[in-house]
This record gives C-alpha cells, structure tokens and sequence, in this order.
C-alpha cells in the first residue's frame, strides 16, 4: 500500500490546523463512494467493509481517499448474509450497513458534526438533526469553513 502522507480524513475534518474546502470534502466522499462500489459490486464475492468511518479513510499527498482497516470485512455470495457477534452483541451485515456508515459519513464530512456528539442521544441522531434541520435552513447545519 503506498504511503498516506495526509492522514486520515478525520485529522483534517476536526483540525484547528487544517482546512478542507468544498471541493476537496467533495472529492473525498465521490473517492469512498467508487471504493464501496468497487467493493460490493466490482469483485466474484462482494466484501462488506463493516467499520467506514471517518478514521477509516486515508488521503494521499493529493487528497485522494483511500478506504483501510478491513479487518472486519466479510465476504459475501449472491443474496447471502451473515449473522456475525460483534463484542457480545448479533447483528445483521449486508451491503446496506456500509452505505448507511456512508451516509453519516457524507453527512459528518458537511456538517463537521461527529454523530457521537453528546447531543445526539435518545432519539436524536446526526441523521435526525439534519432531516430537522434542513427544513428551516441548510445554512444553519453546514461548516461553513467548507465554504471559506
């Protein structure tokens, strides 16, 4: 694997040091989202990356994304899945948990707002906030250091 000499997409989404413009945020989520394509769709036995998260993706010295850490991965047949123990606990994994982890990634990369933010506890979720949110003003839920 070549070098990631930026880090991950974390590091520089949460940096007091480090800036992210709008077309880079952009660039990195079109990146991860051709890498879960390629992924569930692109191989014999489609894999299931189960851990996307912002730690989880790697930039380049040209902010190109690269998605790691596969070491819960599992692979799949046509219409399988698999009930798997994750510390104590059964859950169900199919490619649907990766394009939801990629959807509160795409939202965590324009809101700037991790979703386990104490405030989002009981029913309130990130997911909740900004479906709340977005019917008064996308304004009032989007970094604006991504505007900048």
């Amino acid at each position: 694997m070549e070098y990631m000499s930026n880090g991950c997409r974390e590091q520089w989404l949460y940096s007091h040091n480090n800036h992210l413009s709008l077309p880079q945020r952009l660039q990195i989520v079109i990146d991860v989202a051709l890498a879960l394509e390629y992924l569930h769709h692109g191989q014999p036995l489609p894999i299931i990356h189960c851990d996307l998260k912002p730690s989880n993706v790697l930039l380049d010295r040209y902010m190109n994304a690269r998605v790691c850490d596969f070491g819960i991965s599992n692979f799949f047949g046509d219409e399988e899945f698999m009930l798997t123990a994750t510390l104590g606990t059964t859950r169900y994994t199919a490619p649907g948990c990766d394009v939801y982890s990629f959807g509160i990634l795409l939202l965590e990369t324009f809101t700037r707002t991790k979703p386990t933010e104490e405030m989002f506890c009981g029913e309130m979720s990130l997911r909740r906030w900004v479906l709340e949110a977005a019917h008064h003003s996308i304004f009032g839920i989007v970094d604006v250091k991504s505007i900048d």
